[in-house]
């Protein structure tokens, strides 16, 4: 048996093809770390681009003002102009530019208002100006802690206003709403402190990213959580992605430390399967999908049967061979990934650990890079044995290399789609369906699955089943199969 499978892999290694795909996969690795390395941003977002303020330079110009049908859409259009132009007094990732539409947007449409609308206010428009005259002054002093103590100010005075109101009610579902708002006005305050206390001023840096996201997040788990009704299943999975996030956030605005990083060499293996998985498939697929029926095509099928092995075990050794490759392209890419992102961005953030939440504990796990990439490929594997299952077989039902690696690979660039659908429109019965299931990831550290019903066991049941599905037609096909003719 070692004997067959070393002979397999030894024509798998003469092929030229597995090194022409190597270097493709070696030229993606080095392409995907440049750009994540010398043209990855960060992702905020600028409302004023070019072509918006051109294309409302010129729509103003066709509106007037003192016509009622055209007042509101003036009004929106100038007030959009005019944040613009402060804008751009400051740098587009600068704290005072993302600061500006926050702090300003209500003020200029409120004075527009005044200015244009058919209740016209001097008085008003003046009072106005001065507030954004204010504002204004602090963001060219570059004093982000005034807005700051604003904020915590107005949370304060919010919470005790509505714990007030609190004392004065009665009803009970007015009361319940009450706790909520209330819990969301500890929210706001407790984001104001955190950002006073550590200093994290306002911008695109990860700190101001993880306070923002902990504020957005903590509120969707009281909203959602808070609730007498029992969740449904879509919700309850909103609720724990929001209660992930939160606490993920919460632990790097408590350690100072960025595990939402994605442009490093860590950030990329922990999405290896993202990056480079059609290209792992596609590697996979061409090895499985050719591996018996290359033997028949080339005829060369009669010297290996006359061999003194019975077919199974022929069919076995090229099998198992098959596992063997998978471990060889996932290591490959791996170690690709490992070189190339090493000398690019450095090793330094291979000590980040990577943040997962556990939902049966309650805790957050801190995973070191490679337990968790472990842990990913082991989620992985499903998915990745049963491709490579379909297209062992097809090579041996069919005998046509074509054939086998078209069908396993419009298998996988359909599965998300179907999947989608199957979830969008709750399809029942199509939760026995094998894309559903093979990504195991779903069930790590206690998460719900995609659709309600499904467990662990169920899916590895469901896996199990297609595999064999799979495999004993196409022993029996080879076993049965007649060679006299090729």
């Amino acid at each position: 048996m070692s004997r067959l499978i070393k002979n397999e892999l030894t024509k798998i290694f003469k092929k030229k093809s597995i090194y022409i795909t190597l270097f493709v996969v070696l030229a993606f690795v080095i392409l995907t770390n440049c750009i994540y390395k010398f043209f990855y941003h960060s992702g905020s977002y600028d409302e004023y681009s070019d072509n918006y303020i051109q294309y409302a330079k010129e729509e103003i110009k066709k509106l007037d003002p003192n016509k009622p049908s055209d007042t509101k859409m003036y009004i929106d259009i100038k007030s959009t102009l005019d944040r613009y132009e402060l804008a751009q007094k400051y740098e587009a990732n600068s704290w005072q530019r993302s600061l500006l539409a926050v702090q300003l947007s209500s003020h200029i449409s409120e004075k527009n208002t005044y200015l244009y609308g058919e209740n016209k206010d001097p008085e008003k428009v003046k009072e106005i100006e001065q507030t954004i005259t204010k504002i204004l002054g602090k963001l060219e002093e570059g004093d982000w802690k005034y807005f700051a103590n604003e904020d915590l100010e107005q949370a304060k005075t919010k919470l005790a206003s509505l714990e007030e109101q609190k004392t004065k009610t009665i009803d009970k579902q007015e009361l319940q709403s009450l706790e909520i708002e209330i819990e969301n006005a500890k929210i706001d305050k407790e984001v104001a402190e955190i950002r006073l206390n550590k200093e994290i001023q306002y911008g695109n840096d990860f700190r101001n990213k993880a306070l923002n996201t902990y504020q957005t997040e903590a509120k969707n788990v009281i909203n959602v959580g808070n609730g007498e009704r029992e969740l449904e299943y879509e919700e309850k999975r909103d609720y724990n992605e929001s209660l992930e996030k939160r606490e993920i956030n919460r632990y790097i605005l408590e350690n100072d430390v960025d595990v939402n990083k994605t442009n490093d060499v860590r950030g990329i293996l922990k999405a290896l399967f993202n990056e480079y998985g059609l290209f792992i498939i596609v590697m996979i697929i061409m090895i499985a999908g050719t591996i018996v029926s290359e033997e028949f095509n080339k005829g060369t099928i009669k010297l290996l049967l006359v061999k003194p092995y019975n077919r199974n075990k022929i069919l076995l050794a090229k099998f198992v061979t098959v596992f063997i490759m998978i471990a060889f392209s996932i290591l490959a890419v791996v170690v690709m990934e490992l070189i190339v992102g090493g000398i690019i961005f450095g090793y330094d953030s291979l000590s980040v650990p990577v943040l997962d939440y556990n939902f049966t504990t309650g805790n957050l796990e801190t995973i070191n890079i490679f337990t968790y990439l472990g842990i990913e490929i082991a989620t992985q594997l499903p998915k990745l044995i049963l491709l490579a299952t379909l297209a062992f077989s097809c090579s041996t039902l069919f005998c046509n290399s074509a054939v086998a690696i078209s069908i396993p690979l419009l298998g996988y660039m359909s599965a998300d789609m179907i999947n989608m659908l199957v979830i969008q429109n709750k399809i029942e019965f199509m939760k026995f369906f094998v894309s559903l299931n093979w990504n195991f990831e779903e069930y790590l550290f206690g998460s719900l699955p995609s659709m309600e019903g499904m467990s662990c066991a169920f899916s590895s049941i469901i896996c199990m089943i297609y595999f064999v599905i799979m495999l004993i037609p196409t022993f029996i096909v080879f076993k049965r199969k007649n060679i006299k003719n090729i």
